[in-house]
Protein backbone atom coordinates (compact mmCIF):
# COMPACT_ATOMS: atom_id res chain seq x y z
CA UNK A 1 0.00 0.00 0.00
CA UNK A 2 3.00 2.32 0.19
CA UNK A 3 2.25 3.13 3.84
CA UNK A 4 3.99 0.14 5.37
CA UNK A 5 0.58 -1.41 6.01
CA UNK A 6 -1.19 -4.40 4.56
CA UNK A 7 -4.76 -5.58 4.47
CA UNK A 8 -5.40 -7.82 7.47
CA UNK A 9 -8.86 -8.87 6.33
CA UNK A 10 -9.82 -11.82 4.20
CA UNK A 11 -10.53 -10.69 0.67
CA UNK A 12 -14.26 -10.80 -0.04
CA UNK A 13 -14.56 -7.99 -2.53
CA UNK A 14 -17.17 -5.22 -2.73
CA UNK A 15 -16.50 -3.03 -5.74
CA UNK A 16 -16.71 0.71 -5.17
CA UNK A 17 -17.13 2.79 -8.35
CA UNK A 18 -14.20 5.09 -9.06
CA UNK A 19 -16.67 7.84 -9.87
CA UNK A 20 -18.01 7.68 -6.32
CA UNK A 21 -14.52 7.99 -4.83
CA UNK A 22 -13.43 10.75 -7.19
CA UNK A 23 -16.58 12.86 -7.38
CA UNK A 24 -18.77 12.25 -4.33
CA UNK A 25 -16.97 10.81 -1.34
CA UNK A 26 -14.88 13.79 -0.24
CA UNK A 27 -17.84 16.16 0.01
CA UNK A 28 -20.12 13.76 1.86
CA UNK A 29 -20.69 13.28 5.56
CA UNK A 30 -18.74 10.23 6.74
CA UNK A 31 -21.90 8.66 8.14
CA UNK A 32 -23.51 8.93 4.73
CA UNK A 33 -20.51 7.20 3.16
CA UNK A 34 -20.98 4.31 5.61
CA UNK A 35 -24.58 3.89 4.51
CA UNK A 36 -23.60 3.90 0.84
CA UNK A 37 -20.86 1.31 1.37
CA UNK A 38 -23.27 -0.89 3.30
CA UNK A 39 -25.72 -0.69 0.39
CA UNK A 40 -22.96 -1.72 -2.00
CA UNK A 41 -22.08 -4.67 0.19
CA UNK A 42 -25.68 -5.87 0.39
CA UNK A 43 -26.91 -4.57 -2.94
CA UNK A 44 -28.50 -7.86 -4.00
CA UNK A 45 -30.42 -8.29 -0.74
CA UNK A 46 -33.79 -7.08 0.43
CA UNK A 47 -32.84 -4.47 3.05
CA UNK A 48 -34.88 -2.70 5.66
CA UNK A 49 -34.11 0.68 7.20
CA UNK A 50 -33.98 -0.87 10.67
CA UNK A 51 -31.40 -3.45 9.59
CA UNK A 52 -29.07 -0.80 8.18
CA UNK A 53 -29.45 1.32 11.31
CA UNK A 54 -28.60 -1.62 13.58
CA UNK A 55 -25.61 -2.65 11.50
CA UNK A 56 -24.10 0.85 11.46
CA UNK A 57 -25.17 1.91 14.95
CA UNK A 58 -27.26 4.69 13.40
CA UNK A 59 -30.79 5.81 14.06
CA UNK A 60 -33.36 5.07 11.37
CA UNK A 61 -33.66 8.80 10.82
CA UNK A 62 -29.89 8.96 10.14
CA UNK A 63 -30.24 6.24 7.51
CA UNK A 64 -33.14 7.99 5.81
CA UNK A 65 -31.21 11.24 5.67
CA UNK A 66 -28.25 9.44 4.13
CA UNK A 67 -30.44 7.80 1.51
CA UNK A 68 -32.07 11.12 0.70
CA UNK A 69 -28.66 12.76 0.36
CA UNK A 70 -27.36 10.12 -2.06
CA UNK A 71 -30.52 10.20 -4.13
CA UNK A 72 -30.33 13.96 -4.42
CA UNK A 73 -26.67 13.70 -5.39
CA UNK A 74 -27.65 11.27 -8.15
CA UNK A 75 -25.76 8.34 -6.66
CA UNK A 76 -28.87 6.38 -5.73
CA UNK A 77 -31.54 6.06 -8.38
CA UNK A 78 -35.14 4.94 -8.22
CA UNK A 79 -36.24 1.56 -9.48
CA UNK A 80 -39.11 2.00 -11.95
CA UNK A 81 -41.05 -0.83 -10.33
CA UNK A 82 -40.39 -3.31 -13.14
CA UNK A 83 -36.87 -4.18 -12.11
CA UNK A 84 -35.28 -1.90 -14.70
CA UNK A 85 -32.57 0.40 -13.46
CA UNK A 86 -31.63 3.70 -14.97
CA UNK A 87 -28.33 4.82 -16.44
CA UNK A 88 -26.65 5.47 -13.08
CA UNK A 89 -27.35 1.91 -11.97
CA UNK A 90 -26.08 0.44 -15.23
CA UNK A 91 -22.86 2.39 -14.75
CA UNK A 92 -22.18 0.69 -11.45
CA UNK A 93 -24.15 2.82 -8.99
CA UNK A 94 -26.87 0.88 -7.16
CA UNK A 95 -30.48 1.71 -7.81
CA UNK A 96 -32.77 2.32 -4.86
CA UNK A 97 -33.87 -0.94 -3.23
CA UNK A 98 -36.39 -1.65 -0.47
CA UNK A 99 -34.24 0.13 2.07
CA UNK A 100 -34.65 3.37 0.20
CA UNK A 101 -38.36 3.12 -0.55
CA UNK A 102 -38.94 5.66 2.20
CA UNK A 103 -36.45 8.12 0.68
CA UNK A 104 -37.71 11.62 0.00
CA UNK A 105 -35.89 14.34 -1.88
CA UNK A 106 -33.54 16.19 0.42
CA UNK A 107 -35.36 19.04 2.06
CA UNK A 108 -38.78 17.38 2.03
CA UNK A 109 -40.35 15.81 5.09
CA UNK A 110 -39.37 12.23 5.81
CA UNK A 111 -41.02 10.47 8.71
CA UNK A 112 -38.38 11.38 11.26
CA UNK A 113 -38.32 15.03 10.26
CA UNK A 114 -42.10 15.21 10.31
CA UNK A 115 -42.10 13.85 13.84
CA UNK A 116 -39.43 16.36 14.80
CA UNK A 117 -41.50 19.19 13.37
CA UNK A 118 -44.49 18.02 15.42
CA UNK A 119 -42.27 17.91 18.49
CA UNK A 120 -41.15 21.49 17.91
CA UNK A 121 -44.73 22.59 17.46
CA UNK A 122 -45.57 20.95 20.77
CA UNK A 123 -42.68 22.67 22.50
CA UNK A 124 -43.50 26.15 21.26
CA UNK A 125 -47.07 25.97 20.02
CA UNK A 126 -48.53 26.75 16.65
CA UNK A 127 -47.84 30.14 15.03
CA UNK A 128 -50.39 32.74 16.06
CA UNK A 129 -52.53 34.57 13.52
CA UNK A 130 -51.60 38.04 14.76
CA UNK A 131 -47.86 37.44 14.45
CA UNK A 132 -45.74 38.60 11.49
CA UNK A 133 -46.17 36.66 8.27
CA UNK A 134 -43.29 34.36 7.39
CA UNK A 135 -41.48 35.43 4.19
CA UNK A 136 -41.59 32.92 1.37
CA UNK A 137 -38.47 30.98 0.46
CA UNK A 138 -36.92 32.65 -2.63
CA UNK A 139 -36.57 30.61 -5.79
CA UNK A 140 -32.89 31.52 -6.07
CA UNK A 141 -31.81 29.93 -2.78
CA UNK A 142 -28.88 28.13 -4.39
CA UNK A 143 -27.55 31.40 -5.85
CA UNK A 144 -28.12 33.13 -2.52
CA UNK A 145 -26.10 30.45 -0.76
CA UNK A 146 -23.32 30.85 -3.30
CA UNK A 147 -23.27 34.60 -2.67
CA UNK A 148 -23.22 34.11 1.10
CA UNK A 149 -20.22 31.81 0.83
CA UNK A 150 -18.14 34.98 0.73
CA UNK A 151 -19.75 36.29 3.93
CA UNK A 152 -17.32 35.57 6.76
CA UNK A 153 -19.98 35.88 9.46
CA UNK A 154 -22.26 33.40 7.69
CA UNK A 155 -19.41 30.97 7.07
CA UNK A 156 -18.53 31.10 10.76
CA UNK A 157 -22.19 30.55 11.64
CA UNK A 158 -22.34 27.38 9.53
CA UNK A 159 -19.14 26.07 11.10
CA UNK A 160 -20.36 26.70 14.66
CA UNK A 161 -23.81 25.25 13.97
CA UNK A 162 -22.32 22.08 12.51
CA UNK A 163 -20.10 21.71 15.57
CA UNK A 164 -23.08 22.01 17.93
CA UNK A 165 -25.20 19.60 15.92
CA UNK A 166 -22.37 17.15 15.39
CA UNK A 167 -22.77 16.73 11.65
CA UNK A 168 -21.80 18.12 8.29
CA UNK A 169 -24.64 20.08 6.71
CA UNK A 170 -26.21 18.97 3.48
CA UNK A 171 -26.81 21.65 0.83
CA UNK A 172 -30.44 21.83 1.92
CA UNK A 173 -29.46 22.45 5.54
CA UNK A 174 -27.07 25.18 4.44
CA UNK A 175 -29.88 26.76 2.41
CA UNK A 176 -32.15 26.71 5.47
CA UNK A 177 -29.60 28.60 7.54
CA UNK A 178 -29.12 31.01 4.64
CA UNK A 179 -32.88 31.63 4.74
CA UNK A 180 -32.81 32.26 8.50
CA UNK A 181 -29.83 34.59 8.15
CA UNK A 182 -30.53 36.48 4.93
CA UNK A 183 -34.34 36.45 4.58
CA UNK A 184 -35.59 36.34 8.17
CA UNK A 185 -32.64 38.56 9.17
CA UNK A 186 -32.03 36.61 12.37
CA UNK A 187 -28.60 37.54 13.80
CA UNK A 188 -25.76 35.03 13.58
CA UNK A 189 -25.42 34.99 17.38
CA UNK A 190 -29.08 34.04 17.73
CA UNK A 191 -28.75 31.30 15.11
CA UNK A 192 -25.71 29.89 16.88
CA UNK A 193 -27.80 29.67 20.05
CA UNK A 194 -30.57 28.06 18.00
CA UNK A 195 -28.21 25.23 17.02
CA UNK A 196 -26.90 24.97 20.58
CA UNK A 197 -30.39 24.88 22.11
CA UNK A 198 -31.69 22.24 19.69
CA UNK A 199 -28.61 20.05 20.14
CA UNK A 200 -28.86 20.26 23.94
CA UNK A 201 -32.44 19.04 23.72
CA UNK A 202 -31.52 16.15 21.43
CA UNK A 203 -32.99 17.60 18.23
CA UNK A 204 -30.72 17.78 15.18
CA UNK A 205 -33.37 17.53 12.47
CA UNK A 206 -33.47 20.58 10.21
CA UNK A 207 -37.27 20.42 10.33
CA UNK A 208 -37.24 20.85 14.11
CA UNK A 209 -34.64 23.61 13.90
CA UNK A 210 -36.71 25.40 11.26
CA UNK A 211 -39.85 25.22 13.41
CA UNK A 212 -38.04 26.78 16.36
CA UNK A 213 -36.47 29.47 14.17
CA UNK A 214 -39.84 30.44 12.69
CA UNK A 215 -41.41 30.53 16.15
CA UNK A 216 -38.71 32.87 17.41
CA UNK A 217 -39.11 35.03 14.31
CA UNK A 218 -42.87 35.36 14.81
CA UNK A 219 -42.51 35.93 18.54
CA UNK A 220 -40.17 38.85 17.89
CA UNK A 221 -37.05 37.26 19.37
CA UNK A 222 -33.95 38.85 17.86
CA UNK A 223 -31.20 38.36 20.45
CA UNK A 224 -29.61 35.40 22.18
CA UNK A 225 -30.60 36.77 25.59
CA UNK A 226 -34.23 37.10 24.54
CA UNK A 227 -34.22 33.52 23.27
CA UNK A 228 -32.68 32.24 26.50
CA UNK A 229 -35.25 34.12 28.56
CA UNK A 230 -38.08 32.86 26.38
CA UNK A 231 -37.14 29.19 26.49
CA UNK A 232 -36.42 29.29 30.22
CA UNK A 233 -39.58 31.17 31.10
CA UNK A 234 -41.86 29.00 28.99
CA UNK A 235 -40.37 25.86 30.52
CA UNK A 236 -41.00 27.20 34.03
CA UNK A 237 -44.51 28.33 33.14
CA UNK A 238 -45.40 24.87 31.86
CA UNK A 239 -43.91 23.22 34.92
CA UNK A 240 -45.93 25.48 37.24
CA UNK A 241 -49.22 24.72 35.50
CA UNK A 242 -48.60 20.98 35.45
CA UNK A 243 -47.77 21.08 39.15
CA UNK A 244 -50.91 23.09 39.95
CA UNK A 245 -52.97 20.47 38.12
CA UNK A 246 -51.18 17.62 39.89
CA UNK A 247 -49.68 16.41 36.61
CA UNK A 248 -45.98 16.79 37.39
CA UNK A 249 -45.35 13.13 36.67
CA UNK A 250 -45.93 13.53 32.92
CA UNK A 251 -45.16 15.91 30.08
CA UNK A 252 -47.97 17.98 28.57
CA UNK A 253 -49.41 17.02 25.22
CA UNK A 254 -49.38 19.16 22.10
CA UNK A 255 -52.88 20.56 22.65
CA UNK A 256 -52.10 21.34 26.29
CA UNK A 257 -48.94 23.20 25.32
CA UNK A 258 -50.84 25.17 22.70
CA UNK A 259 -53.42 26.20 25.30
CA UNK A 260 -50.74 27.24 27.81
CA UNK A 261 -48.89 29.18 25.13
CA UNK A 262 -52.12 31.08 24.43
CA UNK A 263 -52.48 31.94 28.13
CA UNK A 264 -48.94 33.20 28.58
CA UNK A 265 -48.11 34.70 25.19
CA UNK A 266 -51.35 35.49 23.36
CA UNK A 267 -53.28 36.72 26.39
CA UNK A 268 -50.11 37.91 28.12
CA UNK A 269 -51.12 36.68 31.58
CA UNK A 270 -48.44 36.29 34.23
CA UNK A 271 -48.00 33.09 36.19
CA UNK A 272 -50.05 34.02 39.32
CA UNK A 273 -53.14 34.72 37.20
CA UNK A 274 -52.85 31.45 35.30
CA UNK A 275 -52.29 29.48 38.49
CA UNK A 276 -55.34 31.15 40.05
CA UNK A 277 -57.42 29.92 37.12
CA UNK A 278 -55.96 26.43 37.57
CA UNK A 279 -56.83 26.46 41.28
CA UNK A 280 -60.39 27.58 40.54
CA UNK A 281 -60.68 24.81 37.97
CA UNK A 282 -59.69 22.14 40.49
CA UNK A 283 -62.06 23.61 43.08
CA UNK A 284 -64.99 23.67 40.66
CA UNK A 285 -64.46 20.42 38.77
CA UNK A 286 -62.18 18.31 40.98
CA UNK A 287 -60.22 17.51 37.81
CA UNK A 288 -57.28 19.13 35.95
CA UNK A 289 -59.30 20.45 33.00
CA UNK A 290 -57.35 22.65 30.59
CA UNK A 291 -60.59 23.47 28.76
CA UNK A 292 -62.29 24.71 31.93
CA UNK A 293 -59.27 26.83 32.89
CA UNK A 294 -59.20 28.19 29.34
CA UNK A 295 -62.80 29.38 29.69
CA UNK A 296 -61.90 31.19 32.91
CA UNK A 297 -58.87 32.89 31.39
CA UNK A 298 -60.67 33.76 28.16
CA UNK A 299 -63.38 35.43 30.24
CA UNK A 300 -60.76 37.40 32.14
CA UNK A 301 -59.14 38.47 28.90
CA UNK A 302 -62.48 39.67 27.50
CA UNK A 303 -63.08 41.67 30.70
CA UNK A 304 -59.67 43.38 30.61
CA UNK A 305 -58.22 41.55 33.61
CA UNK A 306 -54.47 42.10 34.07
CA UNK A 307 -53.82 41.67 37.81
CA UNK A 308 -55.16 39.75 40.78
CA UNK A 309 -56.77 43.02 41.90
CA UNK A 310 -58.70 43.06 38.63
CA UNK A 311 -59.84 39.50 39.33
CA UNK A 312 -61.15 40.52 42.75
CA UNK A 313 -63.01 43.50 41.27
CA UNK A 314 -64.52 41.30 38.58
CA UNK A 315 -65.59 38.78 41.23
CA UNK A 316 -67.36 41.55 43.18
CA UNK A 317 -69.17 42.80 40.09
CA UNK A 318 -70.28 39.31 39.20
CA UNK A 319 -71.49 38.69 42.75
CA UNK A 320 -73.53 41.90 42.69
CA UNK A 321 -74.89 40.95 39.28
CA UNK A 322 -75.88 37.50 40.52
CA UNK A 323 -77.59 39.01 43.58
CA UNK A 324 -79.51 41.45 41.40
CA UNK A 325 -80.50 38.65 39.05
CA UNK A 326 -81.76 36.53 41.94
CA UNK A 327 -83.80 39.42 43.34
CA UNK A 328 -85.21 40.17 39.93
CA UNK A 329 -86.09 36.54 39.41
CA UNK A 330 -87.71 36.38 42.85
CA UNK A 331 -89.77 39.49 42.06
CA UNK A 332 -90.95 38.01 38.80
CA UNK A 333 -91.90 34.79 40.55
CA UNK A 334 -93.87 36.70 43.19
CA UNK A 335 -95.66 38.75 40.55
CA UNK A 336 -96.45 35.63 38.63
CA UNK A 337 -98.01 34.08 41.71
CA UNK A 338 -100.26 37.12 42.31
CA UNK A 339 -101.27 37.16 38.64
CA UNK A 340 -102.25 33.50 38.56
CA UNK A 341 -105.81 32.41 39.39
CA UNK A 342 -106.36 30.00 42.23
CA UNK A 343 -106.70 26.47 40.94
CA UNK A 344 -110.19 25.07 40.75
CA UNK A 345 -111.22 22.63 43.42
CA UNK A 346 -111.32 19.07 42.36
CA UNK A 347 -114.35 18.12 44.57
CA UNK A 348 -117.93 17.68 43.40
CA UNK A 349 -119.08 21.01 44.89
CA UNK A 350 -116.72 23.01 42.67
CA UNK A 351 -116.54 21.50 39.26
CA UNK A 352 -116.84 24.71 37.24
CA UNK A 353 -113.85 26.47 35.63
CA UNK A 354 -112.22 29.02 37.93
CA UNK A 355 -112.13 32.64 36.86
CA UNK A 356 -108.76 33.86 35.62
CA UNK A 357 -108.35 37.08 37.62
CA UNK A 358 -106.37 38.41 40.55
CA UNK A 359 -108.32 37.34 43.59
CA UNK A 360 -106.60 39.70 46.06
CA UNK A 361 -107.09 42.69 43.80
CA UNK A 362 -110.76 41.81 43.38
CA UNK A 363 -111.25 41.77 47.15
CA UNK A 364 -109.65 45.21 47.54
CA UNK A 365 -111.75 46.59 44.70
CA UNK A 366 -114.90 45.34 46.40
CA UNK A 367 -113.83 46.91 49.70
CA UNK A 368 -113.23 50.28 48.03
CA UNK A 369 -116.60 50.10 46.27
CA UNK A 370 -118.46 49.36 49.48
CA UNK A 371 -116.59 52.12 51.27
CA UNK A 372 -117.89 54.65 48.74
CA UNK A 373 -121.51 53.47 49.19
CA UNK A 374 -121.26 53.42 52.97
CA UNK A 375 -122.31 49.80 53.16
CA UNK A 376 -121.94 47.85 56.43
CA UNK A 377 -118.59 46.34 57.03
CA UNK A 378 -116.73 49.16 55.40
CA UNK A 379 -115.61 50.68 58.71
CA UNK A 380 -118.03 53.66 58.62
CA UNK A 381 -120.55 52.38 61.10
Amino acid sequence: MGLGLKNGLAVHVTAVPDEFIDEYMAAANGEYVKVYLYLLRHGAEELEISRIADALNHTEADVRRALAYWQRAGVLAADDGGGKRNAEAENGLPAKDRASEDVRWAGSADKADAAAAESAAADFGAPLSDMPQIPAVPADQAKRLERLSGDEEFSTLLYVAQQYLGKMFTPVECEKFAYFYDILKLPAELLEYLAEYCAQNGHTSIRYIEKVALNWYQTGIRTRQAAEDYTTRFSRDISSVMKAFGLSSRNPGTMEKDIMKKWFYTYGFDRPLVLEACNRTIKATQTPSFQYADKILTGWKENGVRTMGDVEELDKKRQLSRTADREKAAGKASGARTQTARPASGNRFHNFEGRNYNYDEAIWADIRKRHKKGEPGDGTE
